[in-house]
């Protein structure tokens, strides 16, 4: 893919998205593995993270507005800010949910799907560096790893929730813990949107 002219900036802000969001799951994995304790603790620096996105995307769509010739379609660029901020923004929920919702013991499953989301945001910086570096194939196949993961995610959690459905016997537990695994695989999903998006720049600009 070679892409004239090239505004780097894009770019940049892309990776420091990808980045934000490798820091906030690991922060996630990390503390759910822990404990209830550890995710309050975390939630805190997540949330900054996600302030921090938020800036990112601010700057993304001002610069979409200043610049008068940008290195993809205008409405691509937009939609990978957009999807990133997505993905950022259910972990920083997640993690939230858990500490609202006093969820303790940490049910193993969470730490399991935390651990996928961990995954799926290292692949994502990865695809972003190799959209930055003009490297397709390797782009797609960071893609195609992005789906894996999100279909491990999404099978985990089917799984999970209907273990939950048999075997919770608190009602309000029950709500309260299926909400907490929504927002995690909203997390993978929302990756697999940039994943999907990543993929329609290659097809439209190879």
């Amino acid at each position: 893919m070679r892409l004239v002219p090239r505004e780097a900036k894009f770019y940049e802000f892309f990776l420091q998205q990808a980045q934000l969001t490798q820091e906030a799951a690991k922060l996630l994995f990390k503390a759910a593995q822990d404990g209830n304790a550890s995710v309050h603790l975390a939630a805190n620096d997540i949330i900054a993270l996600e302030r921090k996105g938020d800036e990112i995307v601010h700057n993304i769509f001002t610069m979409l507005n200043q610049t008068f010739i940008t290195p993809l379609d205008p409405e691509d660029l937009h939609a990978l800010g957009s999807h990133m901020d997505d993905v950022l923004d259910a972990i920083e929920e997640a993690a939230h949910r858990i500490c609202a919702y006093k969820i303790d013991p940490i049910p193993p499953p969470v730490t399991a799907i935390c651990d996928l989301i961990v995954q799926t945001a290292d692949t994502l910086a990865k695809a972003f560096q190799a959209l930055a570096d003009d490297r397709d194939q390797e782009l797609l196949n960071h893609c195609i790893e992005i789906n894996r993961l999100e279909d491990a995610a999404d099978q985990l959690t089917r799984t999970t929730i209907s273990d939950l459905f048999n075997t919770e016997k608190d009602p309000i537990q029950l709500i309260k813990l299926k909400e907490v695994y929504d927002f995690l695989e909203l997390a993978t999903d929302n990756a697999e949107d940039v994943a999907d998006a990543l993929q329609a720049v290659v097809l439209k600009n190879g």
